[in-house]
C-alpha cells in the first residue's frame, strides 16, 4: 500500500523516475531567471505552453525603473510565447493557482520554494530553481527521488483563538527545520477533515521550513466543494494503510495561540510568554496567511478599534481584495487605521512596501523571520492573524481572546 506520493509519482520511496509536470510557474522574479537560462539553453520553442503559467508577485507594482523592464520584457515573452500570465495585482503565485488551476492527484512544480502550498489540493507540488523550471519548459518534464513520508496526524478540533497556523508552528517546532529534509509530509488523521481549504494551505505552506519536500492533504469532501466553487470538477482521494517513516501526533483541542521568535521559524513558544513585546509594525498577508480567512479573522478583532502601531495588510490575491470588498471585511481594516497594499508578497521578503528600520520589531503571519529578511537589523515574530490582530490594536504582543 502506497503514501499519497508514491501514488502520484508512480514508484515506492527512495527510487528515481521521471514525469511529466501537469503544471508549472514562475514568478517575476524566478521568471527573468527561467527565460535567461532558456536563452542559454537555446530553446526558443516552448512543447507545453498550456501547462506553464506566469505570475508577477513579488515585487508589485513595480518599484525601479530595472524592475518595470524585466516585467515589460517577461510580460512581452509571455504574450509571445502562449504562457498564461497573471499580471501585477492579481495576486501571489500558490494563492493564484490555488483557485480552479490545481487538481487533486497532478504534478504541480514551482520556482519558489512554497509551492509545496498546492498540496493541500492532494497534488504532488514543490519547488524548484530557474534552471530547473527552464529545463521543465524546454521538456515538459522532470526528474523526482520519491520521497519518503512523514505522517502528521490531526485529532481534536480547533477551539477559542487557535488557528491552522498556530497548528503549523507547532509541526515546525517539533520535527525543527531540517527534521524532514526531502520527506513528504500527509497531514492526515479525524481532524485533518476539520481544516478549512484556507487551513489547509497554510498548513501545506509552511512544510518546507521543516525542509520538506511537499505538504499534502487527500482531497476530501471539502477539497471537491471548494474546487467547484471554482469550477472544477474533482473526486475524493482515499488513504490506504500504507507505512509512514514517522508519525507526529497534534492535539488539535491542544493547540494555543503561538509565535515563532527571531530568527528561526522552529523556535516557538506560546505566545503569553512573549506578551508585551514592544511592535513597530504588524504586517498581515503572504502566501501564509492572506487568504480571505484571515482576512476575515483579522477584521473581526480590530473593527471599532484603532490600531496603536503600523499595520500592514496585503491580500493575497485579487479574488480575496474582491471578497474582502463585497462582505465589509476591507472597510473594518481600513477603519482601524491599517496601511491595505496591492495583493501580492509585499513586506515579506524585504523588497519593498514595508521594509523595517534598523532595530525595529514586526510581528509578521509571514513563514519565515530569518535575519534581515525584511530589512537589515529587523526583527521579525511570526503569528496567526488572531494574534496579530489583538497586537495591532496594542502595539504590543497580545495574546487574541476571540477567534
Amino acid at each position: 500500500m502506497s503514501t499519497l506520493s508514491e501514488r502520484i509519482l508512480g514508484a515506492p520511496a527512495g527510487r528515481y523516475v521521471d514525469r511529466e509536470v501537469d503544471i508549472a510557474f514562475a514568478h517575476d522574479g524566478t521568471g527573468v531567471l527561467t527565460r535567461e537560462a532558456l536563452r542559454e539553453m537555446g530553446v526558443e520553442h516552448l512543447p507545453h505552453p498550456d501547462r506553464l503559467r506566469l505570475v508577477f508577485d513579488h515585487i508589485v507594482p513595480a518599484n525601479t525603473g530595472t524592475t518595470a523592464t524585466l516585467q515589460a520584457e517577461l510580460r512581452e515573452y509571455a504574450r509571445a510565447s502562449g504562457i498564461a500570465l497573471s499580471d501585477a495585482g492579481g495576486g501571489i503565485c500558490h494563492q493564484v493557482m490555488s483557485e480552479g488551476v490545481v487538481r487533486p492527484g497532478t504534478i504541480v512544480v514551482g520556482a519558489d520554494s512554497h509551492s509545496c502550498t498546492l498540496g493541500a489540493f492532494g497534488a504532488f507540488a514543490t519547488g524548484v530553481g530557474a534552471t530547473d523550471m527552464a529545463a521543465i519548459w524546454a521538456s515538459g518534464e522532470t526528474w523526482f527521488r520519491v520521497p519518503e513520508t512523514i505522517a502528521v496526524n490531526l485529532t481534536g478540533r480547533l477551539s477559542g483563538p487557535a488557528e491552522p497556523k498556530d497548528v503549523a508552528l507547532a509541526y515546525v517546532a517539533d520535527l525543527g527545520m531540517e527534521g524532514a529534509t526531502y520527506r513528504a509530509l500527509e497531514f492526515v488523521g479525524d481532524g485533518a477533515a476539520g481544516i478549512s481549504m484556507d487551513g489547509r494551505l497554510t498548513l501545506s505552506n509552511m512544510a518546507v521550513e521543516t525542509g520538506a519536500k511537499t505538504g499534502m492533504f487527500y482531497a476530501d469532501a471539502a477539497t471537491v466543494r471548494y474546487l467547484a466553487d471554482h469550477g472544477v470538477t474533482a473526486s475524493p482521494q482515499v488513504p490506504e494503510d500504507c507505512r509512514y517513516e514517522r508519525t507526529v501526533a497534534i492535539d488539535l483541542d491542544d493547540i494555543v495561540p503561538l509565535v515563532a521568535v527571531p530568527h528561526r521559524v522552529d523556535t516557538v513558544c506560546e505566545a503569553e510568554e512573549v506578551a508585551g513585546t514592544h511592535l513597530d509594525q504588524v504586517f498581515v498577508g503572504t502566501c501564509t496567511n492572506g487568504r480571505y480567512e484571515d482576512l476575515a479573522r483579522f477584521a473581526r478583532i480590530v473593527r471599532g478599534k484603532k490600531v496603536a502601531v503600523r499595520t500592514l495588510v496585503f491580500p493575497a490575491s485579487r479574488a480575496v481584495l474582491a471578497r474582502a470588498i463585497a462582505t465589509g471585511v476591507l472597510a473594518d481594516i481600513v477603519d482601524a487605521g491599517c496601511i491595505v497594499g496591492s495583493p501580492g508578497c509585499g513586506p515579506c521578503l524585504g523588497a519593498h512596501a514595508g521594509v523595517l528600520g534598523e532595530g525595529e520589531v514586526c510581528l509578521s503571519t509571514a513563514n519565515r523571520n530569518f535575519k534581515n529578511r525584511m530589512g537589515v537589523g529587523g526583527e521579525i515574530y511570526l503569528s496567526s492573524a488572531a494574534t496579530a490582530a489583538a497586537s495591532a490594536i496594542t502595539g504590543v504582543i497580545t495574546v487574541p481572546e476571540v477567534a
